[in-house]
């Protein structure tokens, strides 16, 4: 199945560093991402609470042994609507600091292709922003995955 293909995005990482405000770090990169980074972003005085998820290339799927990803965004929307997400977030929960960030390229098994966080005064606020960050990035954002098989076979995933 095919996917929508992108139009023209921001670039590089190095044309873009991510900041979309004091409180909120937004960036979709061909560069390897960590916790190192998203955690140091959302580290403030206030919090009493961090939650941070990274997501992983896995090596399986149901559709068998899985041998990397490819991921291809849209960059200028996906970084739009990244800080939409933000924004939502914010209005939700009293929240400190957030950062999304998500890899675009190839992938390996165990690398990291997404890494949401969030800090706030106290623990449940931190969790409850980070878990639905996660699940509305993977909803809204246009970013698409392709699974590369052990079989040979390569197919994009939707809505995962």
């Amino acid at each position: 199945m095919g996917r929508p293909a992108p139009a023209g995005g921001l670039g590089s990482a190095a044309r873009y560093d991510g900041r979309v405000r004091q409180n909120l770090l937004v960036r979709v990169t061909a560069d390897a991402i960590g916790a190192d980074e998203a955690m140091a972003f959302v580290a403030d005085p206030g919090a009493g609470g961090t939650c941070v998820f990274l997501g992983t290339v896995r090596d399986h799927s149901s559709g068998g042994a899985v041998t990397g990803l490819a991921y291809e965004a849209w960059e200028e929307q996906a970084v739009r609507r990244l800080a939409e997400l933000g924004d939502e977030l914010f209005e939700r929960w009293p929240l400190c600091k957030a950062a999304f960030l998500h890899r675009f390229g190839e992938l390996a098994v165990g690398e990291v292709s997404v890494v949401v966080a969030c800090s706030a005064p106290h623990r449940a606020e931190a969790f409850e922003a980070c878990r639905r960050g996660i699940e509305q990035l993977k909803r809204d954002v246009p970013i698409w995955k392709k699974e590369h098989l052990v079989s040979g076979e390569s197919s994009w995933v939707m809505g995962s």
